[in-house]
């Protein structure tokens, strides 16, 4: 593991990684989802596709990198190019989980690889709703310290700055990011997911234009149960890359 410090808007975010096979010459960035870190990543795929370079990061705020201002999901997109300049890596596969998912679409690899990424935004519930308003209404009150009971469980704990980074990137409609993605998509899912729904993968998949789709048993962390077979398609659609050329 290493620790590379960036600047970043006046701030210094220290930014922890780690690489596998270091001599490869293939890049392969790999994102985790919101509260999750690099170590579950890396668990799943490091004994896999041994031709390529990981890079396993956790993103600011996360495992063990610092997040002490408030961030955008292009800011995220951003803080991991500057990392990759200094690693010297390239855009040639990038890995999204979940929220992950919606920074390695920011950032446009040749190989754009989705593990139930968020981005697609469907009307909230009636329940969410009523709680939304709950909550509005105690802050008016000044019994906003009341927040733990009404927040997603995402965001239960965090400090003031990721707390409202969450409220930023929770509710991002990535429609416009998915259409004008234009490289080559491999779009995996649980069939179980309840975090990111099955409809999410299958809307995903219809507005990348050159995008493959695979369905796996599974909840939203599916790919732990899959990751050898995953690694595979990964390994077949960065082959197609190399066809096309």
């Amino acid at each position: 593991m290493a620790i590379k410090s960036i600047q970043y808007k006046q701030h210094t975010i220290d930014i922890s990684y780690e690489i596998v096979n270091p001599e490869a010459k293939v890049d392969m960035i790999v994102l985790h989802g919101w509260g999750s870190n690099k170590a579950l990543m890396k668990k799943s795929f490091a004994k896999y596709m041994d031709r390529f370079r990981h890079i396993y990061i956790d993103l600011p705020g996360f495992g063990g990198s610092t997040c002490n201002q408030v961030l955008q999901t292009n800011d995220y997109a951003r803080i991991v190019e500057l990392l990759m300049i200094h690693l010297n890596a390239g855009k040639d596969i990038i890995i999204g989980h979940s929220f992950g998912g919606k920074v390695a679409t920011f950032l446009s690899p040749s190989v754009l690889v989705l593990l139930s990424s968020a981005g697609i935004v469907w009307p909230k519930s009636l329940k969410v709703k009523a709680k939304i308003a709950v909550f509005k209404t105690l802050k008016i009150l000044g019994l906003s310290k009341l927040r733990s009971h009404f927040v997603a469980q995402d965001a239960k704990e965090l400090n003031e700055p990721m707390y409202e980074t969450f409220k930023n990137v929770v509710n991002e409609d990535f429609t416009y990011e998915f259409e004008n993605y234009s490289g080559k998509a491999l779009v995996c899912w649980g069939d179980k997911d309840t975090a990111t729904p099955l409809k999410s993968g299958y809307k995903i998949d219809e507005l990348i234009k050159d995008s493959e789709f695979e369905l796996y048993n599974g909840e939203h962390y599916f790919f732990m149960d899959h990751a050898s077979d995953i690694s595979k398609k990964i390994e077949e659609t960065f082959l197609k890359t190399l066809e096309n050329n």
